[in-house]
C-alpha cells in the first residue's frame, strides 16, 4: 500500500495543571454503565437473523469483533450497515466475548485465514473487540487493511479508564492488564482509526481517542457506548468515517 497521507495527532483535550485531571481522562460513573445496558435493551431483537457474512460476495472484506459480553448478535446492526455500504461483513463466530483467553489470538488468526481471499481485511472492533483488533494487526499486518476501533479503551491504564474493570476481571478470571497472551500494547503497523464519544457511559473519552503516536486518526461520534453497535444514526456515521479514512490513507 502506497500511503502518502500523514497521520495527524489526536486531540488531547484542554490543557490541565500537573495536579489536575481532565474530565476526558475519567471513566464514567457506574450509574452511566447501567444506563448503557438499559438503553440497549430495546434493540435486542435486532440481533435476530442468520449469522453468516452479509453484503455483496465480491465486496471488500471486513471482520467485526464484538465487545466484552457481546456477541455476533449484538453487532448484527453494525454488520448490516457495513453490508449496505457494499462491504462483505463477517462475524467473528467465537461466541460471547468473555475477555482475553489463552487461544484468543490463534482463533482470530483462524478467522482471518478463513476470510482472506488475497485482499487485505479491514478489522472493526467494538470496545474490547477493538483492543483485540489492534493486537491482531500487530501480529499479522500483512493480512489486514486497517483497524477501526469503536469506543475501545486502548490508551492508558485499563484499571482506571473504564467502569467495568471489576466485572471484567471476575468474568475473565485474570488481571485486566495481564491477559493470558503476549500483549504488544502498541500502534499496529497498519492504518488505524479511532471513533470515540464524550457520551460514552463505559469508557473514558481519552482512552478511546488515543494520543499522538497511538492512532493515525480519531473522530468523535455523537452516541453512547452501546450506540456504536446499535444506534442507526451512529452506524451511518461510522460507515461514513471509515470510507473517508480509507480514501485518505489509500489515495
Amino acid at each position: 500500500m502506497d500511503m502518502k497521507w500523514e497521520p495527524t495527532p489526536a486531540p488531547l483535550g484542554p490543557a490541565t495543571g500537573r495536579d489536575e485531571v481532565s474530565p476526558d481522562d475519567l471513566p464514567p460513573s457506574a450509574w452511566f454503565g447501567w444506563s448503557e445496558v438499559a438503553w440497549h435493551i430495546p434493540r435486542l431483537l435486532a440481533g435476530l437473523g442468520p449469522l453468516g457474512p452479509r453484503g455483496p460476495e465480491n465486496g471488500p472484506p471486513v471482520l467485526v469483533i464484538p465487545g466484552f459480553l457481546a456477541s455476533d448478535r449484538t453487532t448484527m446492526d453494525l454488520r448490516r450497515a457495513l453490508a449496505r455500504a457494499g462491504w462483505r461483513a463477517h462475524p467473528w463466530l467465537l461466541g460471547t466475548n468473555r475477555g482475553a483467553k489463552k487461544d484468543m489470538m490463534e482463533a482470530l488468526v483462524g478467522r482471518l485465514e478463513g476470510i482472506y481471499d488475497g485482499r487485505p481485511i479491514l478489522v472493526v472492533g467494538w470496545s474490547l473487540g477493538g483492543i483485540f483488533a489492534r493486537e491482531l494487526a500487530c501480529r499479522y499486518p500483512q493480512m489486514i487493511r486497517g483497524v477501526v476501533t469503536l469506543g475501545s479503551p486502548f490508551s492508558g491504564d485499563l484499571k482506571t479508564n473504564t467502569n467495568v474493570r471489576e466485572l471484567y476481571e471476575w468474568v475473565a478470571g485474570h488481571d485486566v492488564n495481564q491477559p493470558p497472551f503476549e500483549r504488544f500494547n502498541a500502534k499496529p503497523p497498519v492504518p488505524t482509526l479511532a471513533l470515540w464519544s464524550r457520551k460514552d457511559g463505559i469508557v473514558a473519552p481519552s482512552a478511546a481517542r488515543g494520543q499522538a503516536g497511538e492512532v493515525d486518526k480519531s473522530v468523535e461520534i455523537d452516541t453512547r457506548h452501546m450506540g456504536f453497535a446499535v444506534h442507526r444514526p451512529a452506524l451511518s456515521r461510522v460507515v461514513q468515517e471509515i470510507r473517508v479514512f480509507l480514501e485518505e490513507v489509500e489515495k
